[in-house]
């Protein structure tokens, strides 16, 4: 089971979260979003430790601009949170950056839809369906993935909090690859518990 913490903004909050025993840090590139990283905080990630991976999060942007980011803050992948295409997502991953392809959920997985993305994508991310693209801080049913049946492993968001895990590790998912928290760990808009964080990490560390 991997962590990923998604949202981040603030530099010494960002510094300590790194401390912390997480996989993935999650960077939000949509402007609409409190979350969202100006371009003059790139040098936030120089010192960046090589054991995490760094997500840019995107909603319906320009490739070139997806790339430029890329390029600029060193992403390792991708997460696509609008309607990006198939072809989208083949001509980012032949660049050779990883590709986390978000698939809102209200009452069903969208199991055909997914299945043309599969040899496009790294990863899947299920999130709780919404007008604001993630960030809601609600649940989707998870009973939903106890019938999923693709061979693309995902991340599960929605309002996760330390409350959840022992739920989510014992529910024993089919594909589960990560956790993904954002609003469930926040003292406010990308600025994140390091309690809260650190005792997920250590909740996932005892279940693993």
């Amino acid at each position: 089971m991997k962590l990923k913490v998604c949202g981040m903004r603030e530099r010494e909050n960002i510094q300590r979260i790194c401390e912390l025993d997480i996989d993935f840090m999650g960077f939000i590139f949509y402007e609409k979003s409190p979350r969202f990283v100006p371009n003059d905080q790139a040098l936030l990630l120089s010192t960046f430790p090589g054991t995490i991976k760094k997500v840019g999060v995107f909603v319906n942007a320009v490739l070139d601009s997806v790339l430029e980011k890329v390029s600029s803050f060193g992403l390792d992948y991708v997460q696509l949170h609008g309607d990006e295409s198939t072809d989208d997502c083949r001509s980012l991953k032949e660049t050779g950056v990883g590709v986390i392809k978000v698939f809102p959920i209200s009452d069903v997985l969208p199991l055909s839809l997914m299945n043309s993305y599969e040899p496009y994508v790294d990863f899947f991310l299920f999130d709780t369906k919404s007008s604001k693209y993630g960030g809601s801080g609600l649940k989707f049913n998870w009973d939903l993935l106890n019938d999923y049946s693709l061979r693309t492993p995902y991340f599960l968001s929605g309002g996760i909090g330390e409350e959840d895990i022992n739920d989510i590790v014992e529910r024993n998912l089919p594909g589960l690859y990560a956790i993904d928290v954002n609003s469930g760990v926040e003292i406010k808009p990308g600025l994140k518990d390091l309690k809260k964080v650190g005792s997920i990490t250590s909740l996932v560390s005892r279940n693993l």
